[in-house]
């Protein structure tokens, strides 16, 4: 289906750069452009594209700001586009925002834009509102741990809620979720989830596993420093000896 499409950037050699990777598409049927938050504001408001490519470092309004002045259960679908901050980034990933990292490059720009037509295509209109409200939500509170996840999954967005997740893996460039009987894939880095949650609750014990120390049932000692790990539910998972003074921290008594 023909996109009509906004790029908003303070940047006039970024806003020209996205334009020309965009008129490649024949998909793409206009391409508007607004230099700051405010014009930003007023072309949603007009022109109510179904894609935005929303800078998110702009003097007097910033991204953000375009987000709450619109409205996120008003916002057309968005890619944010960034230079490197490291928190914004991570909760774009947590939430299941796609981003652009400056300098943009062609084929990072094609994955983007044919993730967006994607979702376009197969999800409802109230999704990609939900999920930069949930942004918006980490944003605010970036000190503070996360209390549910957004997983992307046939043409939907589930909201998982981090107190019932029972351990954690790694999967490529994903992790695998596993509460209760249910297991959800994530497309989030490790390293970038495990600094997302709150320590102490969830402890990294393989440089692919997390464990809610809660479901914790047994510690059973291994060759190497290593220990067998038995949940509640009886899944049984093996650390790694670079964690075995953690383990061993937990093991012991406060007294």
């Amino acid at each position: 289906m023909p996109l009509t499409t906004l790029i908003v950037d303070d940047e006039p050699l970024a806003r020209e750069g996205l334009r020309m990777l965009l008129a490649e598409d024949p998909e793409i049927s206009a391409i508007h452009a607004a230099k700051d938050g405010r014009q930003a504001v007023a072309a949603i408001r007009r022109t109510r594209p179904d894609l935005v490519f929303l800078d998110v470092q702009m003097p007097e309004m910033d991204g953000f700001g375009v987000v709450r002045e619109v409205g996120a259960e008003r916002m057309p679908a968005v890619v944010f586009v960034t230079a490197h901050d490291r928190f914004a980034i991570q909760a774009f990933e947590i939430n299941a925002i796609d981003y652009l990292l400056k300098p943009v490059t062609r084929e990072r720009f094609a994955q983007a834009l044919e993730r967006a037509k994607a979702r376009l295509h197969l999800e409802p209109a109230e999704e990609p509102s939900r999920q930069i409200l949930s942004l918006l939500e980490t944003l605010a509170a970036p000190r503070r741990s996360l209390k549910r996840l957004a997983v992307r999954s046939a043409g939907k967005t589930v909201f998982v809620d981090v107190d019932d997740i029972d351990w954690i893996e790694a999967a490529e460039n994903y992790v695998k979720l596993h509460a209760g009987r249910a297991a959800h894939l994530l497309h989030v880095a490790m390293n970038t989830l495990e600094e997302s949650l709150d320590p102490e609750v969830f402890l990294r014990v393989h440089r692919s596993l997390i464990v809610n120390v809660g479901r914790i049932k047994e510690l059973q000692p291994a060759v190497h420093g290593e220990y067998v790990i038995t949940l509640r539910n009886d899944v049984r998972l093996r650390s790694g000896r670079t964690y075995s003074d953690k383990l061993k921290a937990l093991a012991d008594n406060p007294f």
